[in-house]
């Protein structure tokens, strides 16, 4: 069985999309589209931006998402029995199954992507990847520490992101070195996603959500903050609007996926990030980018 994946924030970089826009007559199509819907030229950023540029929030979102979608609208063997997204991802599949049209999945990312630039400005806050830690252990030394901090990305075993307050990170990242973490590395990235401080951004989110149109997906949605699949609209609005303060369990996503019959992951975006964790998740699982 194929399982379709979609990438988050991170996985962008200059040049994303150019050749696609340039060599496909319906990508240019889309991207041209993607420009009217936001009301910029994203595809001037994406092409030639700085990685400065790149990682606005507002821009990081709707590039990864127009990039992941319009690759798996261009492949003529796209036939998804399954899907998942990390983080943003998860509006990227939710394109990828018909539950969202691509006018209004772009519509909500950006929207997303604003609201949680909003709040990232009210609490200035980070993120940081522990490595090498067994995740019970992460969780215990974030609870020890004063202030925000949260276990937010479950990416792989022996790897997970915390997010929170720039000062509780700083002090988190210390006591899981001292815990045995083999590395404790700040992100680049433009608040503490993933975590409480994501609050300010949730009713407009929620709002957003509820005035969009969801449609009955062809295939199941596994959600990152269950883990596990959905087909019920309803539930997945709701696990979307959690999703804004709640962790990313991509860990379990994966391994449901695969005790549901995924043999194939296909990575639809850029860059090859979530093959390389699917491989840590599962080493039999074959990999591959679109």
């Amino acid at each position: 069985m194929k399982a379709y994946v979609y990438p988050g924030q991170g996985a962008q970089f200059s040049g994303m999309g150019k050749e696609l826009y340039e060599t496909n007559a319906t990508a240019k199509q889309l991207f041209d589209r993607a420009n009217e819907i936001l009301g910029f030229e994203i595809t001037k950023i994406m092409f030639e931006g700085t990685e400065e540029e790149l990682k606005q929030t507002k821009v990081t979102q709707p590039a990864v998402f127009l990039h992941s979608v319009v690759l798996s609208l261009m492949d003529p063997t796209f036939a998804p029995d399954m899907v998942a997204g990390h983080s943003l991802g998860e509006f990227s599949a939710l394109v990828a199954n018909k539950t969202l049209s691509f006018e209004d999945g772009l519509s909500l990312v950006y929207k997303r992507a604003l609201a949680m630039q909003k709040a990232c400005e009210i609490n200035p806050s980070t993120m940081a990847a522990i490595l090498g830690l067994d995740d019970e252990v992460v969780e215990k030394v974030c609870e020890e520490v004063d202030g925000v901090v949260v276990a937010a990305n479950y990416n792989c075993p022996g790897q997970l992101v915390i997010s929170g307050s720039n000062e509780s990170i700083d002090i988190a990242c210390e006591k899981m070195k001292e815990a045995g973490a083999k590395r404790a590395l700040p992100l680049q990235v433009g608040g503490a996603f993933h975590s409480p401080l994501m609050e300010p951004a949730r009713a407009e989110l929620e709002e957003a959500i509820n005035s969009t149109k969801f449609n009955k997906p062809i295939c199941p949605v596994y959600q990152n903050v269950t883990g596990l699949p959905s087909t019920d609209v309803d539930v997945i609005k709701q696990n979307l609007i959690k999703q804004l303060t709640a962790p990313v369990r991509w860990t379990q996503s994966v391994q449901n996926m695969v005790a549901d019959g995924a043999t194939h992951f296909i990575e639809s975006g850029p860059g090859k990030v979530l093959q390389g964790l699917v491989k840590k998740i599962h080493n039999e699982a074959e990999v591959r980018g679109l």
